[in-house]
């Protein structure tokens, strides 16, 4: 059972470096946000789909009941991407990721409502620990400043996030994580393709190479093996064991944008970061 324990956080730990991408690419990408989420959507909608079919998955949904609940989570997925891009182009990589996650404190609060599953103390003090990372990061409260604007986008985002991780936490004992992401891209890929028609698109040829890693490595990789992980892992234990990606995202911005982080932003990432290897311990030996 450890073994299997330590291979699951191992797999847990992958997602969370390839998600971790997205810091530094949603910085880099030059295109207006919404066009760069359509593309992300449908270019992972095609390698999912060219995956699911290589493996021989049934694509079938089995009833109205969960094709309601794909839809509201590919929302609230395309929600999350959305404000999150807005939140690294207004601040930082540091900022935008840390931000974000406050997601596990929000996580941790709601799984309790809507999944059957006992409510921990613990996640009171952890999130706690997140919040005060989250304080250090924006001391000063002035809604001009673009750092301020940026960790709010930060915590829009963040909501989403948790939102649509517990939906997909219910959804994971019916359908493989490769099957749902695919369906919610592929319904984003149709929400947002009204943007095409009225937003500037014309240097998409030069951001291809970004958006192909974004779509493969990041959506098509990273997030279904974070929904897969949802089998093995609480939501909240999940999302506060991948906290350490904005850890992986500030190195990766470091070395390929040379965004240098502030002593704010050590402190408040070694919050999360100390959060992660106490959750870390605490699930193993549950």
């Amino acid at each position: 059972m450890k073994n299997q324990h330590t291979t699951h956080l191992i797999q847990l730990s992958l997602a969370t470096l390839f998600i971790s991408t997205s810091g530094a690419l949603g910085k880099h990408i030059d295109m207006p946000t919404p066009v760069v989420i359509w593309w992300r959507s449908i270019l992972g909608a095609l390698f999912l789909f060219t995956f699911c079919r290589y493996k021989k998955f049934d694509l079938k949904i089995y009833s109205k009941k969960d094709a309601s609940s794909i839809i509201i989570s590919a929302l609230l997925m395309g929600g999350h991407w959305i404000f999150y891009f807005y939140a690294l182009k207004l601040s930082n990589v540091a900022i935008g990721m840390l931000s974000l996650f406050t997601y596990p404190i929000i996580t941790a609060l709601l799984e309790p409502f809507f999944i059957k599953i006992k409510f921990e103390p613990i996640y009171i003090l952890l999130s706690l620990m997140v919040l005060f990372g989250i304080y250090i990061l924006a001391p000063e409260f002035n809604l001009e400043s673009t750092h301020v604007q940026g960790v709010l986008f930060g915590l829009l985002s963040a909501i989403c996030y948790a939102l649509r991780n517990i939906i997909s936490k219910k959804l994971v004992g019916r359908y493989n994580g490769t099957h749902i992401m695919f369906y919610q891209v592929s319904v984003l890929t149709l929400v947002l393709l009204p943007t095409l028609f009225f937003m500037d698109t014309s240097n998409v040829t030069t951001q291809f190479p970004y958006i192909i890693t974004l779509a493969l490595i990041t959506t098509a990789v990273g997030h279904t093996m974070l929904v897969n992980s949802l089998k093995h892992f609480s939501v909240s234990t999940a999302s506060i064991i991948s906290s350490i990606q904005p850890i992986f995202g500030i190195i990766i911005a470091f070395l390929f944008l040379n965004e240098i982080p502030t002593l704010n932003t050590f402190f408040g990432g070694s919050l999360i970061l100390a959060t992660v290897i106490i959750e870390s311990v605490r699930s193993r030996k549950g």
